[in-house]
């Protein structure tokens, strides 16, 4: 280390490994005051380089924020931080936790930083760094937004250390950086210091993905470095799956190409399973990639391990789950066996995470010794210390202790936040070895593992079933390998019926995943600038974020092809003269009669959808109806009509035959929908409760046991044809229509009909994008003045717009309305409380209109003009093209209610589908709102929202040290 970087030189002598030149290089970037973005896997060690700026901060007498985009992780770095500088030097806020928050060194979530800036907050003087940890966040589409935001607001003379995931474009974000920060050095590593293996596991027997081709003796290039060796996927697993699935076409689909020096690399940039072994271009190794798969003992091995050894490519033992697939025992037994615990297996639903843990107990498996198991058990006990035993079943408890002393756990966003701290902290110190998670796990919390089992590559995006992208592949397979633990880390795909190698082969070799920027001007942000910076400023500062470069960079792309499209038109144009007449009209009669018979298609299937679409309005309460398809085809009955709104289709609940409550969407009937019969559906009904559901489902079985025979349809004539008749006849009359060259000439108008129909197209595109951001912040502004929250033409605040000013909430704008109407005024604190929470509560789709069960009279009334006032914010943004805002959903309002009046958790949580932990968070989430409440309302309503604030903060929300 040379002496120019002392305080590097300082940093580096106090930790027990060297540092890898990538974080040298950020660390050096750091001390010479410049701002950097480090993008590198999980597991580099690139939060070192945010440990560095804290360092600096503490060494040069300046402050540093240490900022993460959840809780979790933030309490996570505050811990670490706090054994390293110690807890007078180290503060945590984040929205319910407040700790030494003047210290020079403060870890907080991303919110807190935007509010304390938007607040003028003195906290803010002093400060040198801001460590943006997980600044990838900024493509979320929820909560981005707030990482923009702090980049652009930040004083100039504060430098950002943003520490990312590997991206594909980390370039263009760190020439973003560079234009509203100032001089900001990007190094990017795409080095894993613990290179990872890809296997597929068919049955019980592990197979590697890939595997190295040998050159044969004839080949010339026999010297070839290893590190370069073509793989291929490996044949012993394609056999194994082709003899369990009984089909064979396997084979001639998987030979792998050959040519160039990098030549057996998978499909994708940089793919596993190729060279590159320091991520810098040069391979070393056995034909591996640090990234990815690598045929574990070449192509020549048998490439799988069957029970009790040998070949395990045509022994390999069936499990128990249909298809041959291992039982979620039987696959930890294999990895313990095979010395590959601890291990993370990713299950896309939280019910299957909480079923593995039960199926592990139930076989009695054990994983740690009983001391060790003892020694977990006192941990929890002393962690639930704050919870009421009487609240210890409905939250799961006892399994959750079980599982913990025989080393393995559930870990997903239904479980009590305290409890999932406990699994991370076991997990993380060896004392559990097997966790079964959601892909919320794989965001942020450093919890790595040897193994990281993947169940499926399909998950629920909360409207559909959609694969895993190459990005979440990469983002979970990521956990696996311990630095400075483990040699090497291990993802493996367990096979089930249907799941191609290729699929496999495909996301663990594709490198391309760009960071899109969510950002968007929102009505508290647009109030906060115009305060802060004025109109004009503020809507300059707003064409300076990340959104709008990527679109104008995008535009400079577009323009250029609208002039190489423009002469191209100039050549298609001479290229269609004939000697006849002008063959651009008769190419113009063409065109209309294709365009007609196409608007006739759309129109039949338009109007089949319409009929739908009013099949769907008109359904009434007991209506029995089928399905025609889908995963939920069958016999349903309507437990709650929808007549649809502004701009959406009806949308009715069913229960399902099978007990599943469904929304019924136009995607669900493409076709008109009419019932065949009709049953009594209780008035109490309450479809949120599953025992409700079950009985009703079992009534509809028996009421409607068989189909009544299908309804005729009449299919009615065309209103095109006529027309269609008229212009081909016009065509046959044209003189161009007896050219010799017609068909030529047809061929270079169709040409130039296409491509100025791109061309146009693209114009549109070009339009819409040039300060399409500044765009929405001028009608954002537009509304604001209209509804009095801005006055002087948008230049100033008013009195309304600084209660706006202070409330955060995605419906922010609906809350400073109900705020100036007075609409919770006669609400008691419980009352304020479950309000509250419809501006909160995001519903399944399944549930959204449902009625809610309300607790009183004046909460129902209070909700009642809340939508009402919704209903004319909605028709506001409507008119200015603005996002819509979203509904208040009144779902969790009774549970609320009875939790804020003192109600024990179990009576709460009774008759709904609500998961402890997802309570919690709800909790939580008012206890935020209410604390803005107290800020921006009158004296009255801000004494009010403290009493509800009480009322919530208590029990397992009090106990619970996570969220």
């Amino acid at each position: 280390m040379i002496a120019s970087w002392p305080r590097l030189t300082e940093f580096a002598a106090q930790l027990d490994f060297p540092l890898d030149d990538f974080q040298t290089e950020a660390c050096r970037a750091v001390e010479e005051g410049r701002g950097v973005l480090v993008a590198a896997p999980t597991g580099a060690g690139k939060t070192i380089v945010g440990e560095f700026a804290v360092h600096l901060a503490l060494a040069t007498g300046r402050k540093a924020f240490y900022t993460t985009p959840i809780k979790a992780l933030s309490n996570q770095k505050y811990a670490d931080l706090v054994r390293v500088h110690g807890a007078d030097r180290v503060g945590l806020l984040t929205g319910d936790s407040s700790i030494n928050g003047e210290a020079p060194i403060v870890v907080m979530t991303t919110e807190v930083l935007r509010n304390m800036m938007y607040a003028g907050s003195t906290t803010l003087r002093g400060l040198g760094w801001v460590v943006m940890d997980e600044v990838h966040y900024l493509a979320d589409r929820f909560r981005g937004a707030v990482w923009e935001e702090v980049i652009i607001h930040l004083p100039a003379d504060v430098s950002v250390v943003s520490l990312s995931a590997t991206v594909s474009n980390a370039e263009e974000f760190g020439a973003w950086l560079g234009e509203v920060r100032g001089d900001t050095e990007v190094i990017v590593s795409e080095h894993r210091p613990v290179p990872l293996w890809q296997h597929m596991m068919v049955g019980q027997t592990l197979f590697d993905l890939f595997v190295e081709e040998r050159p044969s003796d004839e080949d010339e290039d026999l010297d070839a470095d290893p590190g370069f060796l073509p793989v291929s996927v490996n044949p012993d697993l394609v056999h194994a799956i082709r003899g369990s699935e009984g089909r064979g076409a396997w084979d001639s689909h998987w030979v792998s190409s050959r040519g160039g020096r990098d030549k057996g690399r998978p499909r994708g940039k940089n793919g596993r399973g190729g060279g590159r072994g320091n991520g810098h271009g040069s391979g070393h190794g056995n034909g591996r990639d640090d990234w990815g798969g690598r045929g574990r003992r070449g192509a020549d091995s048998s490439g799988g391990r069957g029970p009790g050894g040998g070949d395990g490519s045509r022994g390999f033992a069936r499990g128990g789950r249909p298809g041959g697939q291992a039982t979620r025992t039987e696959v930890i037994d294999r990895l313990e066996r095979e010395g590959l615990l601890p291990a993370i297996t990713f299950i896309f639903s939280r019910a299957g995470c909480d079923g593995a843990v039960g199926q592990l107990l139930s076989s009695g498996m054990r994983l740690i010794s009983e001391a060790d198991g003892e020694a977990n058990r006192r941990l929890v006990e002393e962690r639930i210390q704050g919870l009421a035993e009487e609240d210890l079943s409905v939250l799961g408890y006892w399994d959750f202790v079980d599982g913990i002393s025989r080393g393995f756990a559930a870990h997903h966003a239904g479980m009590l936040p305290t409890f999932r701290e406990v699994v991370e902290e076991l997990f993380t110190a060896g004392r559990i070895r097997a966790v079964f998670a959601t892909e919320t796990l794989a965001l942020g919390i450093n919890m790595p593992a040897r193994t990281v089992v993947l169940e499926k590559l399909v998950k629920f995006n909360g409207e559909s079933h959609v694969d895993i992208s190459p990005a979440e592949y990469t983002q979970l397979t990521g956990r696996a390998g311990r630095r400075g633990i483990d040699v090497e880390g291990h993802a493996v795909v367990l096979w089930n019926r249907g799941l191609d190698p290729a699929a496999v082969a495909g996301l663990a070799s594709t490198r391309t995943y760009p960071l899109r920027s969510s950002f968007r001007p929102t009505y508290n942000m647009a109030v906060n600038l115009v305060r802060q910076f004025g109109r004009e400023n503020a809507r300059k500062i707003l064409e300076t974020s990340f959104a709008q470069f990527q679109a104008d960079r995008a535009v400079v792309g577009f323009v250029r092809t609208v002039r190489r499209n423009e002469e191209a038109l100039a050549g298609y144009a001479e290229q269609m003269t004939c000697h006849l007449g002008d063959f651009s009209e008769y190419a113009a009669i063409r065109n209309e009669i294709r365009d007609l018979e196409k608007e006739g298609a759309r129109a039949r299937s338009a109007s089949a959808r319409a009929a739908a679409a009013i099949s769907l309005e008109s359904l009434k309460i007991g209506d029995i109806v089928r399905i025609p398809a889908g995963r939920h085809s069958g016999l349903a009955v309507v437990v709650m009509p929808n007549r649809g709104g502004k701009g959406e289709a009806a949308s009715p609940a069913v229960v399902t035959e099978d007990r599943q409550l469904r929304r019924l969407t136009l995607h669900d009937v493409p076709t008109p929908l009419e019932p065949l019969g009709s049953m009594r559906v209780p008035k109490q009904f309450n479809a949120r409760n599953p025992k409700a559901r079950r009985d009703l489902a079992a009534t509809l079985r028996t009421t409607m046991p068989h189909d009544p025979p299908p309804r005729r349809r009449d299919t009615g004539q065309d209103p095109t044809d006529e027309r269609i008749d008229e212009l081909r006849r016009r065509m046959k009359a044209h003189p161009c229509h007896r050219c010799p060259d017609r068909e030529n000439h047809a061929r270079w108008a169709e040409r130039w009909w296409r491509l100025r129909r791109e061309t146009d197209g693209i114009q549109r595109k070009i339009d819409g994008r040039t300060n399409s951001v500044a765009k929405t912040f001028d009608r954002i502004c537009e509304l604001l003045v209209t509804m009095g929250y801005l006055g002087d033409g948008g230049q100033t605040v008013t009195e309304e717009g600084n209660r706006l000013r202070q409330l955060y909430t995605e419906k922010d704008l609906l809350a400073a309305e109900c705020l100036r109407e007075g609409t919770w005024r006669r609400l008691d604190a419980a009352s304020l409380a479950a309000i509250v929470s419809t501006l909160i509560h995001e519903p399944r789709r399944e549930e959204g209109g449902l009625t809610p069960r309300w607790p009183n009279d004046d909460v129902r009334e209070a909700y009642d003009r809340m939508v009402e006032i919704w209903s004319d914010l909605e028709d506001a943004e409507g008119a200015l093209a603005l996002p819509r805002t979203g509904m208040p959903d009144g779902g969790i309002a009774w549970a609320m209610h009875r939790w804020a009046s003192g109600r024990r958790l179990e009576d709460v949580l009774r008759g709904t589908d609500l998961a402890a932990g997802d309570f919690v968070r709800r909790c939580k989430q008012v206890i935020d709102l209410l604390g803005q409440l107290t800020d921006a309302a009158d004296p009255e309503l801000a004494k009010t929202a403290r009493r509800a604030t009480d009322g919530v903060m208590r029990g397992v929300v009090a106990a619970d040290r996570l969220d």
